[in-house]
């Protein structure tokens, strides 16, 4: 089996995923493409992520790697294959299937907790009915129109969806580790500029190691109900 990973840029990688990845016996392979455009053959990956990163979806004259990216994502959901999208893969998913992606009315930078939606749809996916998880993001998408809602917050309501049970985004990171917290703080910190859901950075790195251990652990729940597909 083989997992395929997109990065966008050099200091948001795949942190908890990767050992879970490997834990399963797949093969983990990636795209970076703030180094090289590359795609593999859609047919030679079994499970895709695609990570998060500071751009937006909408940027494509900037990045012309996204049009590429969102055609390849387009025909990796028809394959029924499972796949996963964090931050701004969420919102490149939403666009590949025809939702608009816009700024947020407010930017989510820190940890703050997230509500779950009940789904009608027993088979869905269901957080806890609360739970504070990492968040990184200025902008926001519409359901895609087969979408199930599946997580809202205090300042973004379009958190989590589903479509069918192979196909899930996250706008926020439960991948996130120590290390990659540390990350994404040293190369964006001239965004924590304190407002109503921005902490500091003393904030954000001092959270306790039980608070990573816990979105972990529901990534892990998140990547092996993908894979099985229920």
């Amino acid at each position: 089996m083989r997992a395929h990973y997109f990065q966008h840029v050099s200091f948001e990688g795949p942190g908890s995923i990767e050992p879970w990845m490997k834990s399963q016996g797949y093969e983990l392979t990636c795209t970076r493409f703030f180094e090289s455009a590359e795609l593999p053959n859609p047919d030679s990956i079994d499970f895709l992520v695609i990570m998060g990163g500071p751009m937006s979806v909408n940027d494509e004259s900037r990045f012309p790697w996204l049009s590429i990216e969102k055609e390849f994502v387009r025909t990796f959901i028809d394959s029924g294959k499972p796949l996963l999208g964090i931050c701004l893969g969420a919102q490149i998913i939403a666009s590949t299937m025809g939702a608009k992606v816009y700024p947020n009315p407010l930017k989510e930078i820190g940890w703050f907790p997230i509500q779950a939606v009940t789904p009608q749809d027993d088979s869905a996916f269901r957080f806890s009915p609360s739970e504070t998880v990492f968040h990184w993001h200025g902008e926001t998408f519409d359901l895609p129109s087969d979408a199930i809602h599946l997580a809202r917050s205090e300042g973004c309501e379009n958190q989590a969806f589903q479509i069918g049970k192979r196909v899930m985004g996250l706008q926020f990171h439960l991948e996130t580790t120590p290390e990659s917290a540390r990350e994404i703080v040293t190369h964006c910190r001239d965004e924590l500029i304190p407002s109503r859901y921005v902490q500091t950075e003393d904030e954000i790195l001092s959270a306790h190691t039980s608070r990573y251990t816990s979105i972990n652990e529901q990534m892990s729940n998140i990547l092996s109900y993908l894979k099985n597909g229920a």
